[in-house]
């Protein structure tokens, strides 16, 4: 297989899986900026303003990446060239990269097994002397999972781009070119 047939076939199949991944990281970051909002009941304003911009991030990938999507299928279009496709996953990886790194910093640099454990504590005896100093504390490790996951994704689809560009280029196409010839 040349490299239009992997971009052809790979390009739906990873925006697809960043897609998901963003309509699960929104899903999450909207609840619970709605239960900050109602119940004031964030751990810290950096957590509160940490899951904020995950909302945002996880609102512009949607939209953005399922613009990209669509454009893809035009080759001729400036929308579906190489030069945007890395201008746009070079901004996203920066939200995304941003947005992981200051939720992981507001847990305290792990996904944290304890707060989880003492979430759920309400049957042992032992787990209720150690509560959890977060109000959510299942929700915000699955808020810092998916942020992680959908940072990966995007690498990996920068970096695709990234060497599709480097190939377009030494075969004398330019990177104002297509993904696809």
């Amino acid at each position: 297989m040349d490299v239009n047939s992997h971009m052809r076939m790979g390009h739906p199949l990873v925006f697809s899986l960043i897609i998901f991944c963003s309509i699960i990281e929104l899903s999450i970051s909207a609840w619970l900026t709605s239960r900050f909002t109602a119940y004031h009941n964030y751990f810290s304003l950096a957590e509160r303003d940490r899951t904020r911009f995950l909302l945002f991030t996880s609102a512009w990938t949607i939209v953005f990446s399922s613009l990209y999507m669509f454009f893809f299928y035009f080759p001729d279009s400036a929308l579906g060239g190489i030069v945007f496709h890395i201008f746009f996953l070079l901004l996203t990886w920066l939200f995304w990269t941003a947005g992981a790194t200051s939720i992981t910093t507001a847990l305290s640099g792990e996904l944290n097994r304890k707060l989880v454990t003492s979430y759920y504590s309400s049957l042992t005896s032992y787990l209720l002397s150690t509560p959890s100093a977060f109000a959510y504390p299942v929700q915000l490790n699955a808020l810092q999972g998916f942020a992680w996951v959908t940072e990966a994704l995007v690498t990996f689809a920068l970096l695709a781009v990234l060497i599709r560009g480097i190939i377009a280029t030494r075969r004398g196409h330019g990177i104002r070119g297509s993904l696809i010839t």
